[in-house]
């Protein structure tokens, strides 16, 4: 789950680490009223308008923009920026609609920092990661000049030590700024680990940190991703979800108890199981590549699905206007290759589907489940190998069946 950077900023004054004052904007009007009491509580004519989206890139796509004349030219940036829809490296061509703004107040920034916190699945740890290439994004640095990145590994039984934080000082070089710079990033590093077990994170980075000309650590900005698969012990991430940037059918997955992510691909994909779902989509792109056939979703829907989850997922799947047919792929074991069958029949009817449909099941009862299926009338194509399933789909879409 991804939250905005406003509500990551509140997350990190909750643990004491030093963020910019700010405050959040729906309309016109209260951009212009946030940026008045920014310039009468700092002194200052320097604010800074920001696009509340969930993803980077938003300063490149002309979402971030620095008012220096106070709250009129706030007001009228935020005009510019609210409504527009923002194209960043993450959003994808089609980028965003922005809705809220957050107005922050200016800083004096002598250094631009990386900082980042993120679960190593092969490691079994929280890396932290930082480099001196702040402002850029990661991936770039660590495509071009890796070496320009540390990284730690924190040990959970002990935490982060503070030998660790001070190594990561030192690889950033602030103990130019002296002593007590030092001291204050080792602070905001240790809170920011405290925050990242306590919270659930899966991700938090800060990009980026900034050294100001008064020698202070400050997270100019900030995203945060929860792991959701924690969400049973923190009731109070609801209220911070944000619709209008998820996918209505990933939610709508949620509730029926399925797993299922959008894809930009044309092959719809209905599998059981985590990484059989992943097998699918990547044999399915092997064998598709070339041809411009790929798939469109992931979707689990686990090993006890009924034929109502089924037809729900089929309806889900269909919600995407890019889908040219959909790939059935079962390996019966909790769950029977009749039941799916049933349900795959039962949701082709009901729908009176339209695109191409191919089944490859197998495991319990399979013999049974081709039978339902060949029995049917439908216009249903069996597979009997992945790799079979996958030629005859790319096949269907393609128009070389």
């Amino acid at each position: 789950m991804k939250i905005h950077e406003y509500q990551a900023k509140q997350l990190f004054a909750k643990y004491a680490i030093p963020v910019p004052k700010g405050y959040l904007a729906l309309t016109v009007d209260e951009a212009e009223s946030a940026a008045a009491k920014l310039v009468a509580e700092t002194g200052s004519n320097v604010v800074v308008v920001k696009a509340q989206v969930h993803a980077g890139g938003r300063g490149k796509g002309g979402g971030v923009k620095v008012a220096k004349g106070g709250a009129a030219e706030a007001k009228e940036l935020a005009g510019k920026i609210l409504g527009m829809q923002l194209v960043t490296h993450q959003t994808g061509p089609e980028g965003q609609k922005v809705r809220r703004l957050y107005i922050e107040q200016g800083l004096g920034i002598e250094r631009e920092l990386y900082l980042g916190a993120v679960v190593d699945r092969d490691r079994r740890r929280i890396a932290f990661m930082v480099s001196t290439e702040g402002g850029v994004e990661i991936e770039k640095v660590a495509a071009e000049t890796p070496e320009k990145i540390m990284t730690v590994h924190v040990d959970p039984t002990v935490g982060l030590a503070g030998y660790q934080a001070r190594k990561l000082a030192y690889g950033l070089g602030l103990e130019k700024h002296g002593k007590p710079t030092v001291a204050k990033f080792v602070t905001l590093v240790t809170k920011l680990y405290d925050l990242f077990v306590k919270e659930d994170c899966s991700l938090c980075e800060v990009n980026p940190l900034i050294v100001t000309k008064d020698g202070d650590v400050v997270a100019l900005d900030g995203k945060i991703n929860f792991d959701d698969n924690a969400e049973f012990r923190h009731k109070e991430w609801e209220s911070m979800r944000d619709a209008d940037e998820e996918d209505p059918v990933e939610l709508e997955a949620k509730a029926a108890g399925l797993s299922y992510v959008s894809l930009d691909g044309n092959v719809g994909c209905l599998v059981n199981g985590a990484g059989l779902a992943m097998a699918t989509m990547d044999i399915i792109k092997a064998f598709g590549d070339k041809v411009g056939v790929a798939p469109a979703n992931f979707l689990d829907v686990g090993g006890g699905a009924n034929k109502e989850q089924v037809t729900k997922a089929f309806s889900m799947i269909l919600k995407s206007p890019h889908v040219k047919a959909i790939f059935v792929n079962i390996f019966g074991g909790i769950m029977k290759c009749d039941v799916i069958a049933e349900g795959v029949v039962a949701a082709t009817r009901e729908m009176g589907l339209k695109v191409p449909l191919v089944v490859r099941l197998e495991g319990t009862n399979v013999e049974l489940g081709r039978k339902i299926l060949a029995d049917s009338g439908l216009a249903i194509t069996a597979a009997t190998t992945m790799a079979d399933g996958a030629s005859k789909i790319v096949a269907a879409v393609s128009g070389t069946a």
